[in-house]
């Protein structure tokens, strides 16, 4: 009886060893937006897999669907937005999300094909800028910084073209899907173009901007999660994956000056 009793209780300990680790084999699912994200984070991924963190990819074509999805569960996490939009879509849609690291930092620019520099524009101009409230704030500090147009003052990151103060040339303003603006240059005098999508459509800010970001600023983006799961140990791994000598290294050999590590 007494060897049947420890033959049983083996068995069970055993057992309940094993539930964690086959819990851990399922893998967390993150949303990117497709391009860059995505390419990082398949490199990110090969280096959580050495640390037994299985990550499945799941892909969006806008912006709104990789937060929709993580508030309704079927994504673990994503990694696409900078936390000026990760704070207003908080704000507006009240989620429950935390950022629990930086990634990488796409300087926006200012793109053309009818114009070598903000200078020869015309009277008038037709420019481009997105029109989610944070980038498209972003894409007009871009223009109030080379001197096309004047802000009021302290709008910061939420301006709108309601608050430009001084327009010496006129320019209208054009408010579009950020993923529309590079398909729209030939429509568009210029436009301001975030880095991922410009980078997407072949554009390169250093080679092709007649404006860009300078490499400081608060649009580094970030990994997103829900509050209820920021601490548990699947995050700590996938941060530190990310945040590898091998994915930096990647980054740069990849993009160049077109993405910049943000860690």
């Amino acid at each position: 009886m007494n060897t049947r009793r420890h033959l049983l209780l083996a068995l069970l300990a055993t057992a309940a060893w094993n539930l964690p680790a086959q819990a851990q084999d399922k893998p967390i699912k993150i949303g990117v937006t497709a391009g860059p994200h995505a390419q990082i984070l398949e490199a990110a991924a090969k280096v959580a897999a050495r640390d037994g963190l299985k990550i499945q990819i799941v892909e969006f074509s806008d912006y709104v669907q990789p937060n929709a999805a993580l508030a309704a569960g079927d994504l673990d996490a994503n990694s696409y937005q900078h936390k000026p939009y990760l704070d207003q879509q908080v704000k507006d849609r009240g989620y429950r999300f935390v950022s629990v690291a930086q990634t990488i930092t796409f300087p926006m620019g200012v793109y053309s094909k009818k114009v070598k520099s903000l200078d020869a524009l015309k009277e008038g101009a037709r420019v481009g800028v997105p029109n989610d409230p944070t980038n498209g704030g972003r894409g007009l500090l871009l223009l109030e910084a080379k001197g096309l147009i004047k802000l009021k003052p302290n709008v910061g990151l939420k301006a709108t073209p309601l608050d430009i103060a001084q327009n010496p040339k006129k320019v209208k303003i054009i408010e579009l899907d950020a993923a529309q603006l590079p398909r729209s240059l030939d429509d568009l005098d210029a436009a301001a173009v975030n880095g991922n999508y410009a980078e997407s459509a072949g554009l390169d800010p250093i080679r092709d901007g007649i404006a860009v970001e300078g490499p400081t600023g608060p649009y580094a983006n970030i990994i997103a999660v829900r509050e209820a799961d920021k601490d548990k140990p699947w995050v700590k791994k996938l941060v530190a994956a990310y945040h590898s000598a091998e994915v930096k290294q990647f980054v740069r050999t990849t993009f160049k000056d077109s993405v910049i590590p943000a860690w």
